[in-house]
């Protein structure tokens, strides 16, 4: 007997890409079930050629549900995923709500998947900058151990949904068609839609990635700091990143330097990466052989070059990460979490609700 799965914010990047991840999952799926928002709800997707209504997401959208994936909005994760928990289902939430509570786990399966063990009936995705690089780094952690990461983010405009893409995309026109200068483009989302500027992305980088708190570093920039720490569950790891935004569509891209423990030997550095599931080696410099966003859109694998050893620090290694962020960023990461609880007995009722209905 198969089981009944929801997909919360099924019209949106990544709910529609979720729905393709599940049309090629080896979850045994008797029932799809399509949710959104008003705005929505009564449109008709496909799911294996089959026509599906999409459904208004309510309280009592989540009866005989036993796997509910949610990618709409924190908001509506806060405010249904309990709802879910409570009639059954269990949740793979990949907003940033509920990343840190210390009730849910935050899973890459390749990474930790033995945290879902003791799951409370939500389970929770990673950023999608963060997925690539627990990929990227973990085989090294767990020979070498790691003493300190430093990371700077290229990330696809696809990160800040379609209506940055559409932004990009018409920026990009009136550019090359109207020979606009890019200083002087209209921009109304980027770098922050809740920020108080924009600024164009076109020819050019952002720095910022959501909104500064307090410590001038960006919430984007943190996730990746606390998201690493709580995986790895080394909450004393020195982690920074830097994150921008460039006029990529899709696939985000990495330069990550780490220091190790121990001395690892870059050959089998190379090795234990290219043995690690889900990592793909692309490092042949000398044929000019390395990840690039362009080669990774539509794969579900992380792709890892340039491993090279630091000029100055015996222990120091950079390399450069790259990995479609709606799929494995997202969508194949939450599918993957689903196969994986399914892989260990755990899509079940949970015995007690720790998440409070709102």
């Amino acid at each position: 007997m198969g089981y009944t799965v929801a997909v919360v914010g099924a019209t949106g990047a990544v709910g529609t890409r979720m729905i393709q991840q599940l049309e090629q999952s080896t979850l045994p799926i008797d029932k799809v079930r399509l949710l959104s928002s008003s705005r929505s709800a009564g449109k008709v997707l496909q799911y294996k050629g089959q026509d599906v209504t999409v459904e208004l997401t309510t309280e009592e959208s989540f009866e005989g549900v036993d796997i509910a994936l949610f990618s709409a909005g924190g908001s509506v994760s806060a405010k249904f995923a309990p709802y879910a928990v409570k009639a059954g289902a269990v949740v793979v939430d990949n907003t940033s709500y509920f990343r840190q509570n210390p009730d849910v786990p935050l899973v890459v399966p390749e990474v930790n998947a033995h945290a879902l063990d003791d799951h409370n009936g939500i389970i929770a995705c990673p950023n999608c900058s963060t997925i690539q690089m627990m990929v990227a780094l973990e085989p090294i952690r767990q020979k070498w151990g790691l003493s300190r990461v430093i990371v700077s983010t290229y990330q696809a405009v696809s990160g800040a949904g379609q209506s940055a893409i559409n932004e990009t995309l018409r920026e990009i026109k009136e550019v090359v068609n109207d020979g606009v200068e890019p200083k002087d483009l209209r921009a109304d989302i980027l770098p922050c839609g809740g920020d108080k500027k924009h600024f164009p992305i076109a020819f050019n980088a952002l720095a910022q990635i959501d909104v500064f708190p307090a410590n001038e570093y960006t919430y984007e920039d943190m996730k990746m700091t606390q998201e690493t720490k709580k995986i790895m569950e080394e909450p004393e790891l020195p982690v920074s990143a830097t994150c921008v935004r460039v006029p990529v569509l899709y696939s985000h891209s990495e330069s990550v330097y780490i220091e190790t423990k121990e001395v690892a030997p870059i050959d089998e550095v190379k090795a234990a990466i290219s043995a690690f599931p889900g990592a793909v080696l692309e490092d042949d410099v000398a044929n000019q052989v390395y990840p690039q966003a362009a080669n990774a859109v539509g794969k579900r694998e992380t792709f890892v070059g340039r491993i090279r050893k630091d000029l100055d620090v015996a222990n120091g290694i950079h390399m450069w990460v790259v990995s479609d962020n709606l799929l494995k960023g997202a969508a194949w990461n939450s599918v993957q979490i689903a196969e994986t609880l399914h892989e260990r007995g755990l899509v079940r009722p949970t015995k007690e609700l720790k998440f409070e209905l709102k």
